[in-house]
């Protein structure tokens, strides 16, 4: 059932008084009795200032000061009292022609999700703590007024406090500095919403896809003490919403000037701690060798005979990261493990459909009927790199690359005429997922196909991709349904558009069209961009993830389903700092950099900090910020399982040398 402006009866009659800038909802709390809703009026004490006043409530006053683009709210405890003040402004778009922007959680109006999600299909009224926000900010844009307005907490947030019992009213465990942001549809226009403490509503979205009872936070306040809101509200121009989303970024990342995460280790060690998982995940009791990265449990990181070629195992990829790491470091164990997987890979990895086997459960006796494009294609992105590792050497492997050719065969016959690709297809090509927001991983592939066969039809057919991507992903600014246990707005459908593009402006003499790549490609880097947090969010005591001192500026939201942050990167840097350097951005440069430091250490488990993880190397997956959880355990500690294979292969490659050009520009 869809809930339009549940709570905001009030607030709409305030809105009446034109005078007053914004309207309020202000609610005290007493232990054991339902909250109250306290009725007031705001006097204007000058120009700039106005406060609050009720003859129903003196227990604080709250003066809210606003000039140009600050707006500043003071909350002084008369008494000890349990508060919580939600503020909207509004605006004069029409809520239905307008577009939401809350970064890394909320695009447009969030229709592209599974049921269970957050979307205006549910609800026009929406509110969310910051945390689950990579920026602390909501905004909205008018297409029709070529102008949207944001509304930015600019405080730096240093505490949390526990709330219990997750749901409902509830007092703080103590002092947190966690507020929220949203909107509401309000007679047919769009009020930005923020607040303090937090107000989740219509629903708290607690776990994957449930949507639990409203949840509103009271701050206990003593008697004396103040507490000041900061905020930035501005208009922001933009022809479209990839401009909008650009300038908003743009002014979130001025305001807070994320650093370098200090203290981080040197590639060579984090290597060496990662070779670890290879070490120690390796079995080969079954028709396939494999490491073992993938549905195994924090608490033991067991092996499990389950692998995976792409996705959240990325098997033949850290086969051959333990190859290449193997013999350039003296370790042929390493090397013998790595050939294991590609060997037996090579002998019974293909199924009689020409595809690679996917995912495979020995432990089950099972392996999946459906096949995707991701993860064929990541598997012949890690295949290619392993066979021109091995001309290098002077090797041949002419059995795989005759597997290869078929499969690229079957990827022609899936491409659709306007260059994209299905979802997901049976193992006679039969097509049981239409969505084409995983096209772009194809263009990895077959570009590197083209330039390891010298065969032109993938080449054209990556271009086709291409096209597609320019013309219909990053002009319509639609970014989805890339990743695989989700269906929804995610961070890797940019990801990999940003990658396809970059791929693609290698083997492009042609300025015209190679400039073509650049801009698409800045379009879609702003919406990666904007997963990756600015700011670093705050634990309550007890929460592991504030105990050890984690920094999350740097770490990306995954999707508008999977509200957790983890460490997918893989060699996207190298995009991000392309067009940085096209475009002289200083921003997307510095950010790269913000990105690269805070991934590659922070939460690697290694002596002496173990980071939660039962054995070195096994970087942890599901990292919960949050009041989120997949399946267990929420804010500040992982989901009880993981995959860290996809993981370890992320932080590798992040930290090795950009194999894309490498590969692309080498001679064959």
């Amino acid at each position: 059932m869809k809930v339009i402006c549940a709570g905001l009866l009030f607030v709409a009659a305030n809105l009446a008084a034109a005078e007053v800038p914004f309207s309020a909802n202000l609610a005290v709390k007493t232990a054991g009795n339902p909250a109250q809703n306290i009725r007031h009026q705001w006097q204007a004490e000058s120009g700039t200032d106005w406060r609050l006043e009720s003859q129903e409530f003196d227990g604080a006053s709250i003066l809210v000061h606003k000039e140009g683009e600050t707006l500043a709210v003071t909350i002084e405890a008369f008494a000890d009292v349990n508060i919580n003040l939600q503020l909207y402004i509004p605006t004069a778009y029409d809520f239905s022609d307008s577009d939401l922007f809350l970064p890394g959680f909320w695009y447009k109006k969030n229709l592209r999700v599974s049921d269970g999600a957050p979307s205006a299909d549910v609800s026009h009224h929406w509110s969310f703590r910051e945390d689950r926000l990579s920026i602390p900010l909501t905004s909205v844009f008018s297409l029709a007024s070529e102008q949207g307005l944001m509304v930015m907490r600019t405080d730096k947030h240093q505490q949390d406090a526990v709330s219990l019992p997750g749901k409902g009213e509830m007092i703080l465990s103590g002092q947190s500095d966690i507020g929220s942001a949203g909107f509401a549809d309000i007679g047919g226009k769009v009020a930005l919403q923020v607040g303090f403490p937090f107000l989740e509503a219509p629903y708290t979205y607690t776990k994957k896809l449930h949507l639990a009872p409203l949840s509103q936070a009271f701050l206990p306040m003593k008697k004396g003490q103040t507490v000041t809101l900061n905020y930035k509200i501005s208009t922001v121009d933009a022809g479209d919403f990839s401009s909008f989303v650009a300038a908003v970024w743009e002014q979130a990342y001025d305001e807070f000037q994320p650093q370098p995460v200090k203290n981080t280790l040197p590639t060579e060690q984090v290597k060496s701690i990662l070779s670890q998982f290879y070490q120690q995940s390796f079995t080969d009791d079954y028709e396939l060798a494999g490491f073992s990265g993938q549905n195994i449990t924090v608490e033991k990181a067991e092996i499990r005979p389950n692998f995976e070629v792409g996705f959240i195992g990325r098997v033949l990829l850290n086969a051959f990261n333990a190859i290449e790491y193997g013999r350039a470091h003296n370790e042929p164990a390493l090397v013998a493990k790595g050939e294991a997987v590609i060997r037996t890979y090579t002998d019974k990895g293909f199924n009689s459909g020409g595809f690679l086997r996917e995912v495979v459960n020995f432990e089950k006796g099972r392996e999946t009927p459906d096949y995707s494009i991701r993860r064929q294609s990541e598997g012949l992105y890690a295949l290619f790199l392993y066979l021109q590792y091995e001309n290098q050497r002077g090797k041949s492997h002419p059995q795989l690359e005759t597997k290869i050719r078929r499969l690229l065969s079957n990827m022609l016959t899936l491409q659709k005429g306007n260059g994209s690709f299905p979802r997901k297809f049976d193992i006679n090509m039969k097509v049981v997922d239409e969505a084409e927001g995983s096209s772009a991983s194809a263009v990895l592939a077959l570009t590197f196909a083209h330039r390891y066969f010298g065969d032109d039809i993938y080449l054209k057919a990556a271009r086709l991709t291409g096209n597609y991507l320019v013309n219909v992903t990053v002009k319509n600014a639609e970014y989805y349904s890339s990743t695989l246990d989700a269906n929804c707005i995610d961070k890797e459908a940019a990801l990999f558009t940003g990658m396809a593009l970059y791929y693609l402006s290698m083997l492009t003499d042609d300025e015209q069209q190679y400039q073509r790549y650049v801009d698409a490609a800045t379009k879609a880097n702003y919406f990666v961009m904007s997963w990756f947090y600015l700011w670093d969010v705050p634990f309550a005591p007890g929460q592991m993830l504030g105990d050890i001192g984690l920094k999350t500026r740097g770490w990306g939201n995954v999707s508008a389903e999977n509200n957790h942050i983890d460490a997918y990167i893989f060699g996207y840097l190298n995009v991000m700092r392309w067009v940085a350097a096209e475009k002289q951005d200083k921003r997307a440069a510095n950010m790269a950099d913000v990105i690269q430091t805070s991934l590659t250490s922070q939460l690697l488990p290694r002596p002496g900090h173990m980071a939660g993880m039962a054995k070195v190397g096994y970087h942890p997956e599901v990292v919960q910020h949050t009041n989120w959880q997949y399946h267990h355990n929420g804010k500040g500690f992982y989901n009880d399982d993981f995959a860290p294979g996809w993981v370890v292969a992320s932080i590798w490659e992040m930290l090795s040398e950009d194999r894309a050009k490498q590969f692309l520009r080498a001679k064959q």
